[in-house]
């Protein structure tokens, strides 16, 4: 989810699938899709429950920058039941596809020799 060029390819593709979620004419303007998939990222490297992961992305500047903040911020970035819609959204269909893409183009680096087992 870095800045590199590949990553966001990848990342673009599936912005496009998640935003179909949305109205542009009710109710209030939507996360953005690299806020969503990092939190549900983090929420689950760290085992955390949904108030306890906001909490971490609240207190840690590190985790803030992963999700796309651009500074750090002291205020929780969204109530922590924002991470029942992100699941919703995001369901596992969509992160098995980002996960075979990502790992498509990163065997298919041109100049570099992938082994395959």
């Amino acid at each position: 989810m870095g800045n590199n060029g590949k990553n966001n390819s990848v990342v673009r593709i599936f912005v496009a699938e998640y935003a179909q979620n949305f109205t542009v004419s009710t109710g209030a303007p939507a996360k953005s899709f690299r806020i969503a998939l990092g939190a549900l990222i983090i929420k689950e490297r760290l085992g955390t429950s949904d108030s306890e992961t906001v909490e971490q992305i609240r207190e840690n500047p590190y985790l803030q920058y992963f999700i796309g903040m651009t500074t750090y911020s002291d205020a929780s970035p969204f109530d922590s039941s924002m991470l029942v819609h992100f699941r919703q959204r995001i369901g596992v269909n969509l992160v098995n596809k980002i996960n075979e893409k990502m790992v498509k183009e990163q065997t298919e680096l041109p100049g570099e020799e992938v082994k395959k087992k």
